[in-house]
């Protein structure tokens, strides 16, 4: 049986990369400390947290068994407290590190944070809030942040959003919101995110979109949509996005497209539509991507839907044909009617016709 993350990753760099993602940057800051630790001839002390001195201020890791410090070098650009299961942080907490850039704090349980908590870092680039425990944030918390780039909410217990929560923020590329428990999205929400580059969405409950959602946004590059319950892909939604290069559709209710669903996405270099309802398509959706020279060079893959091959996929057929060289799982594309060709490889009725 084909690996399917293993072969699309190999195929996309890019997207093995964001699988790996913020999981392995500390792993290896931590081996790097620890190496430069070593090279000085001290013998680490488990109850310290990693300290490195440079030239640009200092960078601070602290997992358990170490202590988490009270106070903080006033040069430190990068601190990183994960693992200690921490339910609250006090909000002068990041008091005294006003050159802060970088701020992890996956990995805990944390509930809330004060509205005040960035007030002391309006340098912060990048915050890291992966696998805590928050079902909000606060109105106001980013309201000194204008330049946040990397905004990290994965695997939290959000069931709602609000478009308030995220006023302040006007230089985001980067908006992790998977792994949630979202089931809605409110209209207006990226509206100001006109620099926005990576937007996820991955694994909530999401049905339906909001129709103007990514009408903020100019250079979207990434849109992960995969793992949600979407079963329409509507004619406008992905319309203002010329540049987009990344689509993430798979795992999802799927059963019906647009015919005009892809239109302007001249740049698309990966479309992933895989375990879905999909019985047919209409005619012009899949040549309004372009042709096969220019668009999809990293592949696309449309297995695991429960395609009726009849003379309404004759448009899917002539365009599989010309691109089969960038087709994912072959041969888990099968026929799931009408029963003379239930089972048989779509590829193969596409050759045939």
């Amino acid at each position: 049986m084909e690996n399917r993350e293993a072969t699309m990753s190999s195929r996309n760099p890019e997207r093995k990369q964001s699988l790996v993602g913020w999981d392995s940057h500390l792993s290896r800051l931590f081996l790097l400390l620890l190496f430069v630790v070593s090279a000085q001839g001290v013998t680490p002390n488990p109850e310290a947290c990693l300290v490195s001195s440079s030239v640009n201020g200092s960078s601070i890791s602290c997992q358990p068994p170490a202590q988490i410090p009270h106070s903080l070098p006033a040069d430190t650009i990068f601190l990183a407290v994960e693992f200690f299961n921490l339910t609250q942080l006090p909000a002068d907490f990041l008091q005294g590190v006003p050159n802060l850039q970088e701020l992890h704090l996956s990995s805990n349980r944390l509930e809330d944070l004060s509205p005040k908590f960035l007030l002391p870092v309006p340098q912060l680039k990048v915050l890291d809030l992966t696998r805590n425990s928050l079902t909000r944030l606060p109105p106001g918390l980013f309201r000194i942040s204008a330049a946040l780039c990397t905004l990290v909410l994965k695997g939290n217990q959000l069931k709602f959003l609000e478009a308030s929560w995220l006023h302040g923020l006007k230089a985001l590329h980067h908006l992790d919101l998977s792994e949630n428990n979202l089931h809605s999205l409110p209209p207006g929400l990226l509206e100001n995110f006109t620099d926005l580059l990576t937007l996820d969405l991955s694994n909530n409950y999401l049905q339906t979109l909001p129709p103007d959602l990514l009408r903020g946004p100019l250079s979207l590059e990434r849109l992960h949509l995969e793992g949600n319950r979407l079963r329409v892909l509507g004619e406008g939604l992905l319309a203002p996005q010329p540049k987009l290069r990344y689509l993430f559709l798979n795992d999802n209710r799927l059963a019906s497209v647009a015919a005009g669903a892809f239109r302007g996405l001249q740049k698309l270099d990966m479309l992933d539509l895989s375990n879905n309802l999909l019985t047919t398509v209409p005619t012009g959706l899949w040549t309004s991507l372009g042709k096969a020279a220019r668009n999809l060079k990293d592949g696309f893959d449309i297995s695991s839907n429960p395609w009726i091959c009849d003379q309404n996929l004759a448009d899917l057929y002539r365009w599989l044909v010309a691109n089969e060289d960038k087709m994912f799982f072959r041969n888990h594309t099968r026929c799931s009617g009408p029963e003379a060709l239930k089972g048989q490889r779509l590829l193969a009725v596409a050759e045939s016709h």
